[in-house]
């Protein structure tokens, strides 16, 4: 079952964590970005089981800190 689309306005006020494909949208990236990022280190996740997981807080502290520097 698909999960509704969610607007990006309405992330900022989402609560828990955001999997690979909420984190895209936020960041206007396509979902294989976010799981290369998160894989080398580069973006802020947790990993449950098999799966990343990525807090919303710890992704703006991030942006805010790195600038322009994750590419």
């Amino acid at each position: 079952m698909r999960r509704p689309t969610m607007d990006t306005d309405n992330l900022e006020q989402e609560e828990g964590l955001w999997d690979a494909n909420d984190v895209a949208r936020f960041l206007k990236a396509s979902r294989s970005w976010v799981y290369q990022r998160a894989q080398a280190g580069q973006l802020p996740c947790v990993k449950i089981g098999g799966l990343l997981r990525f807090e919303p807080a710890a992704l703006r502290a991030f942006i805010r800190g790195q600038g322009t520097k994750i590419r």
